[in-house]
């Protein structure tokens, strides 16, 4: 039986890498458009939001929010915990009034067609470089500046192991909100680790279904102003933790 969930969970990795390619293409051409001007760059989220809804459709998922929070006008640091690549598309159509960049690791542009989409657009960190780190660093402040948010996933990537358990935070995302003096919108994807599991994982689970999503209270300037930056990812660390051990214990 085993065995049999296996490869039906492979047939639904490929179908939804199927879908991701073939979208991806169609939308391609229209994001390439708004990313030739820095002045057009603001017209490629909506592109993004309609993508990542197409995505969601076409894949079968949808998104149950367990909480939900009214976001002030940004811009503001998004935080959450990574545990599937379907955090990442499933951002935009979560937040569509909100236009946001997402902060991720340089190996991204490894990958041909994501390269110029997520150089032009997003903000690439050379973790192995301090002068690339730093103007990553200055990159995510200019964009604030020109009103976009900031997603960052704090653990640095996807655990490799104890999925749904969320690995250390790296302080970076910290030290950006607290130097940047922005408030901080933490969320909580509880299901993402067995609906998409990582694709090395040949026969591990995925499968279409809810996703269900927990909002959590705003983090204010005047809050994070009372902690030092690893005070704040340790409390970060136990909000976003909150609702995965509730879980947990429901089991």
């Amino acid at each position: 039986m085993k065995q049999f969930l296996g490869v039906l969970s492979l047939c639904y990795k490929l179908y939804v890498g199927l879908i991701f390619v073939t979208t991806l293409l169609f939308f391609y051409p229209f994001i390439w458009i708004t990313l030739a001007r820095v002045s057009w760059r603001k017209w490629s989220f909506p592109i993004n939001v309609v993508w990542s809804y197409t995505v969601r459709i076409l894949s079968f998922i949808w998104v149950h929010r367990l909480r939900k929070v009214k976001l002030p006008k940004g811009p503001y640091l998004i935080v959450s915990n990574h545990t599937s690549y379907f955090d990442i598309f499933i951002m935009y159509s979560l937040l569509p009034r909100h236009r946001f960049l997402f902060m991720g690791k340089s190996e991204i542009l490894s990958y041909p067609l994501m390269k110029t989409f997520f150089k032009k657009l997003n903000i690439p960190v050379y973790r192995n470089d301090r002068i690339k780190s730093a103007k990553s660093f200055i990159q995510a402040k200019n964009a604030i500046k020109d009103g976009w948010s900031i997603v960052i996933f704090p653990e640095g990537g996807i655990p490799d192991f104890d999925l749904p358990q969320m690995a250390p935070f790296k302080e970076g995302a910290f030290k950006l909100s607290k130097n940047a003096q922005i408030p901080i919108v933490p969320i909580t994807f509880l299901d993402h680790y067995h609906m998409f599991s990582d694709p090395d994982q040949v026969l591990g689970y995925a499968h279409p279904g809810i996703s269900r999503v927990y909002m959590h209270d705003i983090i204010s300037v005047e809050k994070q102003n009372g902690m030092s930056e690893t005070e704040l990812s340790d409390y970060v660390f136990d909000v976003l933790a909150g609702p995965l051990r509730q879980r947990a214990l429901m089991k």
